[in-house]
């Protein structure tokens, strides 16, 4: 196996903070491994040094003449008005049948392929796109910084399959332990400044971690205390004539032996949940004949649904089919339009919604938040634990929330919710803004909670991890799904399946060569309605992009957080799910005929 990329002894720092400290590391043409670490461990500093676009302070990163590296652009390299086609074969130099080969097994086809301009695609096709480019230029090694960031399941799975046909090697940073699971069989540890390969998949790698840790600082214990051992025999004897040579033996013995620095070993996260005593069997949530919506705007109609006392439950289906909208409903933020629901008795509800960072003041500090928000009788150490498993730690828990980030404040009202005894808790995208050690431990935590949860989640994992009872939103209909979160994966792989032909030219006429004959009358309609479709499509488009721009903004700069900024994300975010499910209408019209 040929070497393709050599670190050696490489050492990155960001001001005061060590990064990495003579890192060193070979990396073979055919693997195929996931780099694991904390937030800030230098993950993503280690692929951008690999591709040139940051350096090293000190040591060398040597690439193999032989190594031809794909990644996918972080930038959108896509003109205006280019459709998929023109921009593949601009970008790549590649001819109209090679772009449609490729693009076929992404499932973009057809008027998509041929017609679409690129900025009217969604996030997840976009990603897409830049796929293809990639694989198209033939490289024979990958580097993937969080390559499932922002896609729908359906695209996640694409890539996974891909993944597992590639016959070259390739790095994978990503917090989706599913996907790394199903897509490496190797990982790299970022750790303390050092890179440790293990030739294990990250669940083997999980669940010797914390052994591993142990056994570290066991043996550094056991060095201290040989090295405290030798400096008592030398301070007491190398004064004294008949103890001098033995002094001067101690001493050779104290400089070789082997002292790991003591180093703060990384925290492992612990989040606990409070235990619900004297939980009786019943019906936690009832919803019949239930009708959901904004304004006359139905969404999803005719809503069945029970949820028993202690059902984990997910909340599946794609983009804008209304699963925020049923959590906001059952919350009590949103008003039913038809129907009822009806919660058991008693019970009380906790609802971490995505943007809920948005409602924090900014006169509390990280403990008086997280105080006012406690249960009463929650001792100081138990906040501080709390705080501590969200990565607030030390002087972090007396700083003002007005200098948080957007992901630091999202963290911080998980932490309060989680403070707060429930019976049911409601979860939209929890975990969003998590690293991948926080996203295990809340995954653990929830799932040994004896309450009910019901959450609305992409995370495969998380999912994985957590339910036991999948009800799915499509076409306006929400249906409780006979089987478990595999046997729903299963069913999304098949419905995903590329029909036998896969070109990518849009036919013009039926299988004989002749031209369909069509009423008149219904092709208009047709035609209206297709015409609708693209203008919606472009006013989703721009809605999305404004959407993307002011929440990064929000997420990085803690002055954005006004009242005005906060209305219009949400205003935002409200005229989206209502023009997603137009289109969604729209396109049941047309499929229908």
């Amino acid at each position: 196996m040929r070497i393709f990329i050599t670190i050696n002894k490489v050492d990155k720092r960001f001001g005061s903070k060590v990064i990495f400290d003579e890192a060193t590391f070979s990396i073979g043409e055919d693997q195929k491994i996931g780099i694991v670490g904390r937030n800030g461990s230098g993950k993503s500093t280690l692929c951008k040094m690999i591709l040139g676009e940051d350096e090293p302070d000190d040591g060398e990163i040597v690439l193999s003449k032989h190594m031809r590296l794909g990644y996918i652009e972080q930038h959108d390299p896509f003109e205006p008005d280019e459709t998929v086609l023109s921009f593949l074969m601009r970008y790549t130099g590649k001819e109209d049948w090679e772009c449609g080969k490729v693009a076929g097994k992404f499932q973009i086809k057809n008027e998509l392929f041929n017609d679409k301009l690129i900025g009217e695609l969604s996030g997840g096709y976009q990603t897409r796109v830049k796929i293809i480019s990639m694989l198209l230029q033939d490289p024979n090694f990958l580097i993937l910084d969080e390559p499932t960031n922002f896609l729908d399941v359906q695209t996640q799975l694409l890539m996974e399959r891909f993944l597992n046909s590639y016959k070259g090697g390739y790095l994978i940073v990503s917090h989706d332990r599913e996907f790394l699971m199903d897509t490496c069989s190797e990982t790299l540890d970022v750790s303390m400044g050092k890179l440790v390969f293990y030739p294990v998949k990250i669940n083997t790698f999980l669940n010797d971690k914390e052994e591993r840790e142990l056994q570290r600082v066991k043996t550094q214990q056991n060095v201290m205390i040989k090295q405290k051992q030798l400096q008592t025999f030398i301070n007491k004897n190398r004064a004294k004539a008949s103890g001098a040579a033995q002094a001067r033996n101690k001493q050779k013995q104290l400089d070789r032996l082997t002292f790991e620095e003591r180093v703060a070993p990384e925290r492992t996260v612990r989040i606990k949940m409070p235990h619900l005593k004297n939980l009786r069997k019943g019906r936690a949530l009832e919803c019949k004949e239930l009708s959901i919506g904004y304004g006359e705007k139905v969404i999803v109609d005719n809503i069945n649904l029970l949820i028993d006392k202690g059902a984990h439950v997910a909340i599946l289906g794609e983009n804008g089919q209304g699963k925020t909208t049923f959590l906001r409903t059952i919350a009590e933020e949103l008003s039913l339009l038809d129907g009822r629901y009806k919660w058991g008795h008693e019970i009380e509800i906790s609802y971490y919604a995505q943007h809920v960072y948005q409602g924090i003041a900014d006169v509390d500090t990280v403990y008086s938040y997280l105080e006012r928000s406690s249960d009463k009788g929650v001792l100081r150490q138990e906040i501080l634990n709390m705080a501590g498993s969200f990565l607030f730690q030390n002087e972090d828990v007396e700083k003002s929330v007005s200098v948080l980030s957007g992901g630091e404040r999202a963290r911080l009202c998980m932490a309060g919710m989680l403070l707060k005894k429930a019976d049911v808790y409601l979860f939209d995208e929890p975990t969003n803004h998590l690293d991948f050690e926080t996203i295990e431990a809340l995954s653990r935590s929830l799932k040994g909670f004896n309450g009910t949860v019901i959450f609305v989640s992409h995370s495969r994992s998380f999912i994985q991890s957590v339910v036991n009872q999948i009800v799915e939103i499509n076409d306006g209909k929400l249906r409780d799904f006979p089987g478990g979160y595999d046997e729903y994966l299963y069913h999304l792989k098949q419905k995903m399946e590329d029909p036998d032909d896969v070109s990518t030219i849009s036919d013009k006429s039926n299988e004989t060569g002749k031209p369909q004959k069509v009423d008149k009358a219904k092709y208009e309609q047709l035609k209206k309605a297709k015409n609708k479709v693209k203008k919606i499509e472009k006013s989703i488009s721009n809605l999305t992009m404004e959407k993307n721009r002011l929440e990064k903004k929000l997420s990085s700069d803690a002055e954005a957080f006004t009242v005005d900024n906060t209305d219009l994300l949400q205003k935002l975010v409200t005229k989206i799910e209502i023009a997603e499910e137009e289109y969604l209408t729209l396109l049941q019209e047309i499929e229908q005929g």
